[in-house]
């Protein structure tokens, strides 16, 4: 069966953005069609300067959000990041395949690097990072990646340290390949349509977070930039507020942005349609999501049963990585694999 892995970071509220990009898709499609593996990527929160508490906080949020989502844990593998060991032991060992280079040329580390310099000090771990993301895809023999536009980079490089590892220290990875959802792969900000409806963004009146109200949602969608001109069309380049809204209301209804153009006459109608279609799609997500917060028990446990199949997963690859590129087994590792061989 196919391995499908993902992950959210923790970096802040979860968007609109997120649940059409990737996670729906999950919960609707992945994880019935494939041996499917979500994780909270928390080791990537630390990338920058950021408040211990509130990862925890977010942490958690965002594992109930994917229960929440329809993720459910007897059909796929939902667990936390810092929880299997085998993320860290085998990111080390990818950047001694990795190269300065690669990392540099690297454009998220550009754009944030960029930020980061202006309030200080960029971490080293902001630098590495993919590395780690390749470690996260790489120890579970993923077949596939569903990300979205922005990450395409990486699973590239994912691919090139599992086909390099491979060709000098023996065949240890697969080699995984993404996969990016058709409509509404990257929502954009509603007050910038040129930016992405990104969690870690702080400008909340373009950015509709999963837990918002239905009055504030609707009241973000009803101030939406738009466009000059009066007419409605679906035109990616020229108008991307306008295509911003039309992708959002059919990846909420099952339509096509082109042919939706074509059913309105003005603004007004297309963002309370929008709004409509937000609200509804969110309402069941919001209302499981209650449920569960007053039941955390279900919740962590959820996440230990996850990590422990996600550990019996990633360890005897990342084991054989660690054999592979020259390092002596543990004595007591080793006696147990040989009572196991007999």
């Amino acid at each position: 069966m196919t391995r499908v892995f993902s992950g959210v970071k923790p970096t802040g509220h979860l968007t609109l953005g997120n649940y059409l990009g990737a996670m729906r898709q999950w919960a609707t499609v992945d994880q019935y069609r494939a041996d499917a593996l979500f994780c909270i990527v928390d080791l990537h929160a630390l990338t920058v300067d950021h408040d211990p508490a509130r990862v925890r906080r977010l942490s958690r949020q965002a594992a109930t959000l994917l229960l929440a989502s329809g993720l459910d844990p007897e059909r796929c593998t939902v667990f936390v990041q810092s929880h299997v060991d085998e993320h860290a032991r085998l990111s080390y060992l990818l950047e001694c395949v990795a190269t300065d280079g690669e990392m540099r040329r690297m454009i998220q580390y550009k754009e944030k690097a960029a930020r980061e310099r202006r309030h200080g000090s960029v971490r080293l771990s902001l630098l590495t990072y993919p590395v780690l993301m390749a470690a996260d895809i790489l120890a579970y023999g993923t077949d596939e990646v569903p990300v979205g536009n922005d990450q395409t980079q990486h699973v590239e490089l994912a691919r090139d340290l599992a086909v390099r590892f491979n060709q000098r220290y023996g065949h240890t990875f697969v080699v995984p390949r993404a996969t990016n959802p058709v409509v509404a792969a990257r929502v954009m900000n509603l007050q910038d349509p040129a930016s992405k409806m990104g969690k870690s963004d702080d400008s909340g009146p373009g950015i509709v977070y999963l837990l918002d109200e239905p009055d504030v949602v609707r009241k973000k969608v009803m101030r939406a930039v738009t466009d000059s001109g009066s007419e409605v069309v679906y035109d990616r380049e020229s108008r991307p507020g306008l295509a911003n809204l039309l992708e959002i209301l059919a990846a909420c209804t099952g339509g096509d942005p082109e042919k939706l153009a074509g059913a309105y006459d003005g603004y007004g109608t297309l963002k309370r349609d929008t709004a409509d279609a937000v609200i509804e799609v969110l309402r069941p997500l919001r209302e499981r999501h209650q449920e569960l917060c007053a039941d955390p028990g279900y919740v962590d446990g959820v996440l230990r049963e996850g990590a422990g199949r996600a550990r019996g997963m990633a360890r005897p690859r990342v084991d054989s990585a660690y054999r592979a590129i020259g390092l002596l087994p543990a004595p007591e590792a080793e006696a147990v694999a040989l009572d196991a061989a007999r």
